[in-house]
């Protein structure tokens, strides 16, 4: 009795100090890095299935950041309108997300209209499998954030530096509790339910036969859940970067250029435009 007595209060302080460094670890430190002005086209170019990546702009992301070596700390599912799903603010929500202290959440896409993101697309999944991955995070709501991994990420916030092969370590342990979960291994583990690769560890087999000409096969497996992170679904050769802006028909020399010759002189202040003046010889 007294050791179960001892296991649940350790746990509920394990609970509480992880819920603690997660409300400091979710503060922005800044501003979010991208702009509305996509916003549309971003919403016009997703489709269910698709995982948006987000570069955050608070002292988690910062340290996602940093030990992933990667501009991309936030993952998201991309579901689309479903009747299943609750409005949010009065807004349909389309994404799905573990959210450090509200768990897994179903969100509106305007939630990230202000940020810089990505959008990366499983190449030929077929609409089975989406349907059942979309089920697979929806059956998922309310599970709550993996807080073993606030506390590995908070590691980051010592003031040593971290070596590169312990990077990805501090962001993988967890707690291994099958209803808790984190935003990229969630969509991990929702991938890796329909069979469909992110970054398999692929080995390399000799055929071995001697009827025949030696022959090289693949053996592909998949990796723990636990080692997602949100950049690879980025690298992952299986994932389709998909650029809102050359998603439809583009070209180039139909550009609605400004008149003139302008220059922005500032990426932060776009208004403020330097007017190149001609040469004296181009005056002549």
């Amino acid at each position: 009795m007294k050791r179960s007595c001892w296991i649940v209060e350790k746990g509920t302080v394990f609970e509480f100090v992880g819920r603690e460094i997660a409300t400091y670890l979710s503060k922005p430190v800044g501003k979010p890095g991208g702009g509305s002005a996509d916003a549309k086209l971003v919403a016009e170019t997703l489709a269910p299935g698709d995982v948006l990546l987000v570069e955050g702009n608070t002292r988690m992301s910062a340290a996602v950041k940093y030990l992933t070596q990667s501009m991309w700390s936030h993952a998201a599912l991309y579901v689309g309108p479903r009747p299943e799903l609750p409005s949010v603010a009065g807004e349909t929500a389309t994404l799905i997300e573990a959210d450090v202290l509200e768990g897994v959440r179903a969100v509106a896409l305007s939630r990230y209209a202000n940020f810089r993101v990505r959008i990366c697309r499983p190449v030929k999944l077929t609409a089975p499998d989406c349907e059942r991955l979309i089920q697979y995070v929806i059956e998922r709501l309310g599970y709550q954030y993996d807080l073993q991994n606030v506390l590995d990420l908070a590691r980051y916030l010592l003031p040593f530096p971290v070596p590169a092969r312990w990077r990805r370590r501090l962001i993988s342990y967890g707690s291994g509790d099958p209803t808790r979960a984190i935003c990229s291994t969630l969509i991990a583990q929702a991938f890796g339910a329909v069979r469909y690769p992110v970054l398999p560890i692929i080995s390399r087999k000799h055929d071995g036969n001697p009827g025949r000409a030696d022959q090289v096969r693949e053996l592909w497996r998949i990796r723990h859940h636990s080692l997602y992170v949100p950049r690879d679904f980025d690298i992952s050769p299986f994932f389709e970067v998909v650029k809102p802006r050359i998603a439809k028909p583009f070209n180039y020399q139909h550009a609605p250029w400004s008149e003139g010759n302008t220059v922005i002189m500032d990426d932060s202040a776009p208004t403020e435009i330097l007017t190149v003046l001609p040469t004296q010889d181009a005056r002549d």
